[in-house]
């Protein structure tokens, strides 16, 4: 494990999207210098800022558009993985999720030795990240978690709705993604798209795909 002396930098990460049925599922990365992490507490959790699931679509967009402007003024690094649907369909979610956590300290650029990660839930980094600490409904308790969970809940959100263009018929942009009743319903007048996840639709009546669909239609 680094010294305490050696961390220069704090970590969160966090994900967004596991339960839907189609998509990607996203991580997100925040970091900050360990002696600006008073700072970030002040702005934000004195704000409110909490779970980025109990925020509204606004206030988190309104945040990320506060991290940008941070990031350009040298406070603070964010970044983001998508993982696809046909990546989630042939490794599992947790797989996936693992792999979006690779990606994104990949992105970061800022060595094992010289940083603490801290992750939500049940999630972990690679062993070369030896001070790490997976917490339990973390994006509650600890800043930088809850900012990485508004960054990947944001980013993949956007996406969707960009999706949603290109495959209008499921009403993406509404429900990004999740099985509401309304995506049922167009699932079974339509059948599955090639972003939908094959493992989480193929036991529902009329949606057992044929073929590969993952191959289609891009």
């Amino acid at each position: 494990m680094a010294k305490k002396e050696n961390i220069k930098w704090l970590i969160g990460v966090d994900e967004a999207g596991r339960g839907p049925v189609a998509g990607p599922v996203t991580v997100g990365l925040l970091a900050i210098k360990s002696k600006k992490l008073n700072f970030l507490k002040n702005k934000f959790f004195a704000g409110g800022v909490r779970d980025s699931k109990k925020l509204s679509a606004k206030k988190r967009e309104a945040i990320l558009a506060e991290l940008n402007i941070l990031q350009k003024e040298g406070w603070l690094k964010f970044v983001c993985a998508h993982i696809e649907s046909k990546k989630i369909d042939s490794e599992g979610i947790n797989q996936s999720i693992k792999n979006g956590i690779v990606q994104v300290l990949n992105k970061i650029k800022i060595s094992p030795k010289e940083c603490e990660v801290r992750l939500d839930g049940l999630l972990k980094a690679p062993a070369v990240f030896t001070n790490q600490t997976t917490i339990i409904k973390g994006d509650e308790t600890e800043v930088v978690i809850a900012l990485a969970s508004v960054v990947a809940k944001v980013s993949r959100d956007q996406l969707m709705v960009k999706l949603a263009l290109k495959y209008p018929d499921y009403g993406l942009e509404r429900h990004k993604g999740y099985g509401t009743r309304l995506h049922l319903k167009a699932l079974k007048r339509h059948g599955l798209s090639p972003i939908h996840r094959q493992t989480y639709l193929g036991r529902l009546v009329g949606l057992v795909p044929t073929g590969d669909l993952h191959k289609r239609g891009k």
